[in-house]
């Protein structure tokens, strides 16, 4: 099993030898979510080849699902109990068709809050000693499953976006250490874009992973070179960071809505008329060139594609013809 230490200040999910050849993947990720109208049954079906597929020829080279949990305001984590001898298809079907297309793939699990008292995952704090205990524990055992169902995986995500988890770092370096047992998979934790300063657990990890949910400019429809200044303004900041925790960062999401409010609120699901899409694309196209240009940001994986037949989903959408366009120039040689 590798260690961190092997690859300080040099490894990423992209550079991590591959648990089932020992070979590296392109340190370049140019990675997309594949999310499910459903709960998440899609990804144990016939849809996800020629999905897979599709993304393959948009220059893809890495796929992330995201299995869920549910969380509850009493600190209980509520998921379906694994079977140790035979893992949901959901969970492992992914693994195996990704792989027999030569890509690369990441595990995200999330909290699911809705039905909660949580407005979101980040919100997700317990007043009493009694509900984190319930929670660590909870969580503990969820995230540590999923972990072994999906060894096989090459990367694999810690936690998504727990901004008030933050400061229960003992708990999360033993649940780091307990992944690792697990799977040889490469791991990072995906953090908020205004929190990614406050873990404090990085070097426990191997890449800095950030939702890049990233406020570009103050004012709706900007032009594309406001975005750009935008974008140049926040990589330096990201480089500074990134070199002082001695990692590479991955952008655990990337991704813009069809809203006039995409470069201000990017994380806002709103969606606009059509005359917001070429917003959208702009907004992407020059996030894509920003990470190219940034050694020290691997790459992203783009939110978010739905299974065939039905690629697009409400908002976030990447399977419409603009968008697969400003992917496809970014990414096929």
């Amino acid at each position: 099993m590798w260690r961190v230490g092997q690859w300080v200040g040099v490894c990423v999910l992209a550079a991590l030898p591959s648990p089932r050849t020992g070979a590296k993947p392109p340190e370049v990720v140019h990675g997309i979510t594949v999310s499910t109208h459903t709960s998440g049954r899609e990804w144990g079906t016939d849809a996800m080849r020629p999905t897979l597929e599709k993304l393959r020829a948009l220059g893809s080279n890495w796929v992330a699902t995201h299995p869920y949990a549910r969380i509850s305001g009493d600190g209980s984590v509520r998921f379906p109990e694994l079977d140790l001898d035979r893992f949901p298809e959901y969970l492992v079907r992914p693994i195996r068709e990704v792989h027999a297309l030569g890509l690369n793939i990441l595990i995200k699990p999330h909290l699911a809050y809705w039905g909660s008292p949580f407005p979101w995952r980040g919100d997700i704090s317990f007043e009493t000693e009694g509900q984190w205990r319930r929670f660590w524990h909870d969580y503990e055992r969820w995230i540590v499953s999923v972990a072994a169902a999906c060894k096989d995986a090459d990367g694999f995500v810690v936690g998504t976006e727990l901004d008030r988890t933050l400061g229960h770092e003992d708990a999360w370096r033993r649940i780091v250490g307990k992944v690792r047992q697990q799977t040889s998979a490469a791991l990072t934790y995906a953090a908020n874009w205004s929190e990614y300063q406050k873990v404090g657990f990085w070097d426990a990890l191997d890449a800095i992973g950030i939702q890049a949910y990233f406020p570009l400019t103050s004012r709706s429809s900007p032009s594309s070179e406001e975005i750009r200044r935008g974008w140049v303004a926040q990589m330096a900041r990201l480089r500074t960071f990134a070199e002082s925790q001695r990692r590479r960062i991955v952008f655990t999401e990337l991704g813009y809505s069809r809203s006039y409010d995409a470069p201000v609120r990017p994380w806002d699901g709103r969606t606009d008329g059509a005359g917001a899409e070429a917003l959208a694309q702009a907004c992407l196209r020059e996030a894509l060139s920003a990470i190219e240009a940034e050694p020290r940001v691997a790459g992203a994986f783009l939110w978010k594609w739905f299974p065939e037949p039905r690629p697009l989903g409400r908002n976030f959408r990447l399977a419409t013809p603009g968008m697969t366009q400003v992917i496809r120039e970014a990414w096929v040689p």
